[in-house]
């Protein structure tokens, strides 16, 4: 059998954190086994379905590189096959024409709840052998039920959840296609799985009800059930369904936010399935790792520390290039003046250490590419008569020394001996003359990258 997933979003919204994961895991199987994985935008709801969300579906995607296979099927264009399937029920008897009004149909269910059974359809236009149908009311358009089967049960070996049972009395008779033609969403998402021939269906479990519906469709179309897997929501820290208040936004706004794409799979990865302890690995490692086996029944939560201690390691391993990119359009907003000023990627470099978002590492490394303003009460604190002949020497030595890190550390080290001054009594005033801050990564790095001419400008400035 050749493994052939799919990722069905409704574009009525976002891709948020849930449907990424969805798509991830629906992608990671089918990269696992060499299979197919099939993207289908499920936009029937046309009060809903935005071409804003269809793209930002599709962007979502692109930025995590969950690329698909084949796709993505629009179902909207696919509806001369779904009157072609309909037509062909019709013929079969598997399906029927229902001209009851939705008043009827309203009132019905209210009879039901009135004598305390469940609210259904009472099969008024159900054929049945012997059964006389009641006449056919001038000028109304049918509906097109489903004959979901009276008796017996649905039953399936959930790959998350385990062995689900539901008896097919609690089901009943599923409205397929509108009055203008259009079909329901259950019955085109089981004519979409088998037309695409999907081996593995894993969505939310919040199409748990849907399901029975589906393998009934599937089962009268003389289809191969695929196997299917509901995975239990995400929810906030405080275990109340993730919101707005909790991060669940747009998949777009994390990288708004400073989050790279490999941060967030490796953390969406967790959410609901492992792999002993390992924490850290590549979407290489998790495709070759990745099994329906080791997937939780048990809902995740959303941990945004967890979170930003993540793409802090992937900040550390990525290319300083590459941070530049991402870091140049927000400091270009914030003002940055980079003519003149160090190279990017090395200043990204030195900074990268200790920011947990892009954002972050940017407003970090502003200080090398705006003037310095330091603040006059902390510099009359630091810049005192002690200090001030050891910074004139530090300025005098500057002209010669060799323009390193390792020989600008020598130098500071000789100067202090000279005037029995610790580390911190010259570092402070440094970094307020050239930088503007006390909170500096190494300051023997940081004046290596600034450059003599700069350094030694703002320094006897300061003097």
């Amino acid at each position: 059998m050749t493994v052939r997933t799919r990722f069905a979003p409704s574009p009525t919204g976002y891709l948020h954190l849930g449907g990424a994961r969805t798509a991830l895991y629906s992608w990671a199987y089918a990269r696992h086994f060499g299979g197919t994985f099939v993207l289908r935008i499920e936009d029937t709801d046309l009060e809903r379905s935005t071409p804003e969300a269809v793209q930002a579906i599709l962007e979502g995607m692109e930025w995590l590189g969950l690329h698909h296979d084949e796709g993505p099927f629009y179902q909207m264009q696919r509806m001369d096959r779904y009157r072609e399937v309909v037509k062909g029920m019709l013929e079969a008897g598997t399906a029927y024409l229902c001209y009851c009004s939705p008043e009827e149909v309203e009132a019905m269910r209210e009879r039901m709840r009135a004598a305390g059974e469940k609210p259904r359809y009472d099969g008024t236009w159900r054929p049945e052998p012997g059964k006389t149908l009641p006449p056919v009311p001038a000028g109304v358009k049918p509906v097109v039920r489903f004959k979901n089967p009276e008796g017996g049960e649905v039953t399936w070996n959930d790959v998350v959840k385990g062995p689900i049972t539901i008896a097919n009395k609690e089901l009943d008779d599923l409205v397929i296609a509108r009055p203008d033609g259009t079909p329901t969403y259950n019955f085109c998402v089981a004519v979409d799985d088998w037309d695409m021939k999907i081996t593995h269906v894993l969505r939310g479990d919040d199409h748990v009800n849907n399901t029975p519906r589906q393998i009934n469709i599937l089962r009268a179309l003389g289809a191969e059930l695929p196997q299917y897997g509901h995975l239990p929501m995400i929810l906030g820290a405080d275990g109340q369904k993730l919101s707005k208040r909790h991060g669940a936004v747009s998949v777009m706004e994390y990288p708004e936010q400073g989050y790279l794409p490999e941060a967030m799979l490796n953390y969406l990865a967790r959410l609901g399935w492992s792999h002993g302890d390992d924490e850290i690995f590549s979407m290489q490692q998790f495709t070759e790792w990745f099994n329906l086996e080791h997937l939780t029944a048990s809902a995740a939560q959303f941990n945004p520390e967890k979170l930003g201690w993540l793409n802090n390691h992937y900040i550390k391993q990525a290319d300083n290039d590459r941070l530049a990119g991402l870091a140049r359009p927000k400091m270009e907003r914030e003002g940055a003046k980079f003519d003149g000023a160090p190279p990017l990627a090395a200043v990204l470099g030195l900074m990268k250490e200790r920011t947990n978002t892009i954002n972050e590492l940017a407003d970090a490394a502003m200080l090398f590419y705006r003037e310095p303003k330091p603040d006059a009460a902390l510099l009359a604190q630091h810049l005192t008569d002690a200090v001030r002949p050891a910074l004139a020497q530090f300025a005098e030595r500057l002209r010669d020394v060799e323009w390193s890190k390792s020989a600008l550390s020598a130098m500071m080290k000789e100067v202090l001996a000279a005037h029995c001054l610790k580390m911190p009594q010259l570092a402070m005033p440094l970094r307020l003359l050239v930088t503007g801050q006390l909170q500096t990564p190494a300051i023997d790095a940081v004046l290596e990258l600034f450059g003599r001419d700069t350094v030694a400008a703002r320094v006897n400035k300061g003097l």
